[in-house]
């Protein structure tokens, strides 16, 4: 046998010992780094944690709510002070939601490291992202495909498709990975169903569904964009698949801002889903106050049997009737780690459309006999919290001018819940924009521009809730997708 050479030993001794150290210094660098992302993590839930308190504690302080009921020496007639006492009371009505949200600020990080993979994506079930669209904005719908279906790719996403449900042909490339359903102006569900629960309801037809029931659907809107997180998200959540349906959380202050009133009005939504839809999904995994229609995860079995067919009454707020009706049929909900990116209304017009929308819908489910009170009741009670905002506001004014005594607990009350509203324009905006991006200056000014939109958001809000009350309930306002589109779209029964 021929000696070894120097060099072959080297080679089988040294440089293996030199690989194998190089492995470790990996490891402790990829350990330190972990351990000091999740330290700094930690450390900024914490100083939110601590902001909230301190945001409660001044105003419990300002409104007296520590020092027991209200002290007056005005005599009103006997009928006057009952009405002030009755709209003292009206804040009673936005409690539970503000203790959700003050729940799912503390007790979950508010500020979660990446969401890491569970699993291969090659293990993971069939994914389909559905994207529902009239068909009014091509350009957009193209764009936003490609966008996503570059982001399923890069996470390494293989079984998966696009599917695009338009009541009007789009131009799209079709092929294995996207799909285009066009729904004939001719279809009409059993029950009658309008808008976009008649599209979602289409493609759970037999001719036309092409999933098994182990499959999973993500429901997009047409300006939805998934990022990386987002996606990972998902599949940890159909991997695991413990629950049927799920979601996660939008942010709308991404990339372009068309208009910057509408984008820090809709920070409240951001602090919306970081508290109460998260607290709701992963304590109770219930949707107690209800969901969105967009960013939703669905097994395909439950999403038929749920089924978006439920008539008109469930097709102006079709997300929360099949929430509702889901959560009557005991099926179980989750929220999934990681965001998606929609925008806000471009014009404050459909700002308020947007609203008014959203409370004609709801008031359909609330009233909807279809629905028992056990299941609907903590909705019903936040939707009526929303409608006698524009008294409950008036309250706090009419109580510095014309104080009447009422209960300690009253004031606490009133002062947590403003605390806790207050807050979230706050929080909103910090989880939307990043410091590093942005610096401390164009931070500061941010947050300080959600508050100084809130009076003017109440104002809109207040607006749309006296137009939602009246008129036709049963019409669904399309909000403007492309800055100075020529056209606005409402559809009515």
């Amino acid at each position: 046998m021929a000696p070894k050479s120097p060099e072959i030993t080297i080679v089988r001794t040294i440089v293996p010992r030199r690989i194998n150290m190089c492995n470790k210094g990996k490891m402790v660098v990829s350990w330190v780094s972990s351990a000091f992302s999740e330290k700094l993590h930690t450390t900024k839930h914490v100083a939110h944690v601590c902001l909230l308190l301190i945001v409660v504690f001044l105003f419990e302080v300002g409104a007296g709510g520590l020092w027991g009921g209200t002290p007056t020496t005005a005599a009103y007639p006997p009928l006057v002070t009952l009405l002030f006492q009755l709209l003292r009371l009206l804040p009673l009505l936005a409690l539970p939601q503000a203790v959700f949200n003050f729940l799912g600020f503390i007790c979950f990080n508010a500020f979660p490291e990446r969401a890491k993979l569970k699993g291969s994506p090659l293990l993971a079930p069939f994914l389909c992202l559905r994207v529902v669209t009239r068909g009014d904005y091509p350009d957009l719908v193209r764009t936003n495909v490609n966008r996503n279906l570059n982001t399923c790719l890069r996470v390494g996403l293989e079984k998966f498709m696009i599917e695009v449900v338009t009541d009007k042909k789009i131009d799209l490339p079709e092929n294995q990975r996207i799909r285009q359903v066009v729904v004939p102006s001719s279809y009409r569900p059993k029950s009658g169903a309008l808008f976009k629960a008649r599209a979602l309801q289409y493609c759970l037809e037999e001719d036309v569904n092409l999933l098994a029931d182990t499959d999973w659907i993500v429901h997009l809107d047409e300006e939805t964009l998934a990022t990386e997180a987002a996606i990972r998200g998902i599949l940890n959540f159909v991997i695991e698949g413990r629950h049927q349906f799920g979601q996660g959380l939008i942010t709308y202050a991404n990339e372009n801002i068309k208009n910057w009133f509408t984008t820090l009005a809709d920070s409240f939504r951001v602090s919306d889903d970081m508290g109460k839809l998260r607290f709701q999904f992963k304590v109770f995994h219930k949707p107690l106050f209800g969901w969105k229609g967009s960013y939703v995860v669905t097994q395909t079995g439950a999403e038929r049997r749920v089924t978006f067919d439920h008539g008109p009454d469930g097709s102006v707020a079709e997300d929360n009737y099949f929430g509702m009706v889901a959560l009557r049929e005991g099926y179980s909900f989750d929220f999934i780690e990681g965001e998606m990116w929609e925008k806000s209304p471009f014009t404050i017009y459909d700002f308020l459309q947007q609203r008014k929308r959203w409370l004609q819908g709801i008031l359909l489910v609330v009233h909807s006999p279809h629905i028992p009170v056990s299941t609907k009741w903590l909705l019903a009670v936040s939707l009526y919290s929303w409608i006698t905002m524009p008294l409950a506001l008036a309250s706090v004014v009419l109580s510095t001018i014309f104080p009447v005594p009422v209960p300690g607990f009253i004031n606490v009350v009133a002062a947590f819940v403003g605390a806790v509203n207050f807050y979230m324009y706050i929080f909103g905006v910090i989880k939307s924009f990043r410091v590093d991006r942005l610096g401390w200056l164009r931070m500061t000014m941010c947050v300080a521009g959600a508050l100084i939109t809130m009076p003017f958001n109440f104002l809109v809000e207040n607006i749309a809730v006296v137009r939602g009350l009246v008129g036709n309930k049963h019409k669904f306002y399309i909000v403007d997708k492309v800055m100075g589109a020529p056209d606005k779209v409402v559809s009515t029964v």
